[in-house]
């Protein structure tokens, strides 16, 4: 047997010569097995010794700079710098998406509470703060708006195709698409206002119109007169574009589109957006611009109203039409880019551009709208919460007679370049206003109305009330007085002594003659003759609701007064004698109630002087224009007329009041800031533009005869002359006495 420590032959191969491939060695055959050799008694074994096994590579990218420092100087501090850029961008990376983090979930915060906050989308189609007023003529058509307009609701459904592209195509192109804001959107505006020199967020927002409705919704803010925001406060608040503000957008939007779908969220916007003249909501607008709904608008009328949400005022049709026009043309280049327009119907829309309604365009009674408006009560008229229909007085007609008479004289009379203003007002004899002008400027809205507001002097226009009292008091228009210097001492100020305009005098002259020439000095003796408090009641009487002046400089009109006012004063003399309290409303009611909640039938108040008194009058006021300084206020025809001029001291104001048999009028010239007239009086060109009014109101209607009594010839052998007795101007008792005492006599003698 061999021992087992024997050791085996150790196997190797065969040496290759050099050059020559290598040969597989032949395996030598394997010895047969021997048999297995007696068991030793078990040996302990060994522990296996652990062989260090090399790390695997880590599969974690390795830090920027990581490892050992390089070797050299350099190295190290590209090294070190390297190590600190990863680290800066480490912490900012951490930061960031912590931080977006942080503000989705304020987001997604906000968005919820301004979900849970928002009532059904019908509720937020009509929250005007106040309500509007539709102003309707003596015929019963639409001639003014005020107020916030609202036409009733239309929805994204009802509205006409053509309105819902345009505008689309013009505020927001991809409305179906986005949800609630666009980046794209607010990147263009962005980069358009850098481009235009503007702040990034000046000029154009890039809001879509989910943005615009939140906007309109004040982002559920309403107004509150508790506040102590007003209203224009209010809206200036949510009209402003500052970054906060377009921060504070984005949830409110989204909560929007989440809440509503996306024709609920256009409806209200078409229901909300203001669109000029007071329009609140498309379908306002489109009544008040082309008297139709805003289901029926075409392409052109579509593209107008439009064009209207970039600058109400700027492109309102009743403000520029051809401007809104240019405007509306380039919203239909829009819609046939986008495809909502064919090339034929661009074509054609293009070639037809929308015009506004008959009573749009007229824009008359601008000054008389605000006048019924300021007369009414304001919780039914300028502060009103409801929708408030107001029939009134108006003559659309005769309105466009004053404002083509006024138009005429300062185009063909007066030079150009000049700031002379002039007011207009035309009444019935039971003080019904028919038209007014207060200004040269024709289409307004809350302007100065100097027919209404504007206090001045009235001249020789007062003189008619002089007059009135002396007639009452039992005088005759053939009754004689004395033109001649005259001097009153007025305690503190000293000797006063009128003069005529002229410069002469004329000795005795019948009172007929002394109003029909507008002499001062007879006026100023008939008004101490008949008393001054007499003079003032009349006045008072007749409407003159100012204080008076206090010296015998009354007389001559140096008292102010409005031209409204003046002119239902003389309307009180056409009719008859009796007061009359200007009016232009008639009946005022709800909005789809048939029950007027107040109205009016006429302004006919207490009488003031006799009939008999108002008809000679009349008849003195008549000569004025027949033979008098009236002379250019003469109508066409022979149509008979009564009136008076007025100049005030300077020049200041120049006056002419007159009436005929169907109408009254009152006209008023002179500059705001009480630059005298240069060559103008109240026989000039205000009798001039009260015959141009007057012409054309009455053009084809039949003549009347003026209410007037013709007085008997005077006898010429039995004069009466009137001297001055300043001792009688303050004793009512015995001006009153002598009144009854001239009445009986006249009856005797057959006088009246």
């Amino acid at each position: 047997m061999s021992s087992d420590n024997r050791k085996r032959p150790v196997l190797r191969a065969d040496p290759r010569p050099a050059g020559r491939p290598a040969k597989a060695a032949k395996a030598k055959p394997k010895p047969k097995p021997k048999a297995p050799p007696r068991k030793a008694p078990a040996k302990k074994a060994a522990p296996r010794k652990s062989v260090a096994r090399k790390p695997a590579p880590s599969r974690k990218r390795r830090r920027s700079g990581g490892g050992p420092p390089p070797r050299g100087f350099f190295a190290r501090i590209g090294w070190s710098i390297k190590r600190l850029i990863g680290w800066i961008f480490g912490v900012i990376f951490a930061i960031t998406w912590r931080g977006i983090a942080v503000l989705l979930l304020i987001l997604a915060g906000a968005t919820a509470y301004h979900y849970s906050t928002l009532p059904p989308a019908l509720d937020l189609t009509d929250a005007r703060v106040r309500g509007s007023v539709t102003l309707l003529d003596r015929e019963g058509d639409v001639y003014a708006w005020r107020g916030d307009q609202f036409g009733g609701i239309i929805t994204a459904d009802t509205v006409s195709p053509h309105l819902k592209n345009a505008i689309i195509a013009t505020e927001d192109r991809r409305f179906y698409r986005h949800f609630g804001i666009s980046p794209r959107g607010i990147a263009s505006a962005v980069r358009i206002n850098l481009r235009e020199g503007r702040g990034p967020l000046s000029g154009h927002g890039g809001s879509t119109i989910t943005q615009q409705v939140a906007k309109l919704l004040c982002l559920g803010t309403d107004f509150s007169p508790e506040s102590g925001q007003t209203e224009a406060e209010y809206e200036a608040e949510c009209r402003s574009g500052g970054i906060w503000r377009k921060v504070k957008e984005i949830p409110y939007s989204m909560a929007l589109e989440t809440a509503y779908t996306k024709d609920e969220i256009l409806t209200i916007y078409l229901n909300r957006a203001y669109l000029g003249a007071g329009a609140r909501g498309f379908e306002a607008a489109s009544q008040r611009y082309f008297g139709k709904s805003a289901a029926e608008v075409t392409p052109p009328e579509a593209a107008m109203l439009a064009g209207l949400l970039v600058a109400p005022t700027r492109f309102a049709p009743t403000n520029d039409l051809a401007r809104s026009q240019r405007r509306a043309a380039t919203i239909i280049g829009l819609m046939q880019e986008q495809g909502y327009l064919s090339d034929t119907e661009a074509a054609v829309a293009q070639a037809n551009p929308a015009t506004l309604s008959a009573a749009a365009e007229r824009l008359a009674g601008g000054y008389f709208a605000d006048w019924v408006m300021d007369s009414g009560p304001s919780f039914l008229t300028s502060e009103t919460t409801e929708d408030v229909i107001i029939r009134t007085t108006f003559d659309q007609r005769i309105q466009n007679a004053a404002e083509e008479a006024l138009q005429y004289v300062f185009d063909t009379k007066v030079s150009k370049g000049s700031k002379a203003q002039a007011a207009i007002v035309v009444m019935s004899a039971d003080g019904a206003v028919r038209a007014m002008v207060g200004g040269r400027k024709l289409q307004v809205s809350g302007a100065f109305n100097r027919a209404t507001q504007a206090l001045r002097q009235t001249g020789s226009a007062f003189k008619p009330f002089v007059y009135a009292a002396a007639l009452d008091l039992g005088y005759r228009p053939n009754d004689l007085i004395l033109d001649a210097p005259l001097t009153i001492n007025i305690p503190g100020s000293g000797p006063w002594s009128p003069r005529n305009y002229t410069g002469n005098f004329y000795g005795e002259v019948t009172l007929t003659e002394a109003l029909m020439n507008s002499l001062n000095t007879p006026a100023v003796r008939l008004s101490e003759e008949v008393g001054r408090e007499n003079v003032r009641k009349v006045a008072t009487d007749f409407g003159i609701a100012r204080k008076m002046a206090d010296g015998p400089a009354l007389a001559l009109g140096a008292s102010e007064s409005t031209l409204l006012e003046m002119t239902a004063a003389y309307a009180g003399i056409l009719n008859g004698g009796s007061s009359v309290a200007p009016y232009g409303l008639t009946e005022l009611r709800l909005l789809g109630d048939t029950t007027p909640l107040m109205g009016q039938a006429g302004g006919i108040g207490e009488r003031v002087v006799s009939q008999r008194a108002a008809q000679e009058l009349t008849y003195m006021m008549y000569r004025v224009i027949a033979d008098g300084t009236g002379g250019r206020a003469k109508l066409p025809e022979n149509r008979q007329a009564a009136g008076k001029t007025g100049t005030t001291q300077a020049a200041r104001d120049a006056w002419f009041v007159g009436f005929t048999a169907d109408y009254v009028a009152g006209i008023w010239m002179g500059y705001d800031d009480n630059t005298p007239l240069t060559g103008v009086t109240g026989g000039g060109l205000p009798a001039e533009i009260w015959r141009e009014t007057m012409t054309r109101v009455h053009e084809g209607r039949p003549q009347k005869p003026l209410p007037m009594t013709l007085p008997p010839a005077r006898a010429p052998e039995a004069p009466q002359v009137v001297q001055s007795r300043p001792d009688t101007r303050e004793d009512p008792i015995r001006n009153a006495a002598e009144r009854v005492i001239r009445d009986v006599l006249g009856q005797i003698l057959g006088r009246n």
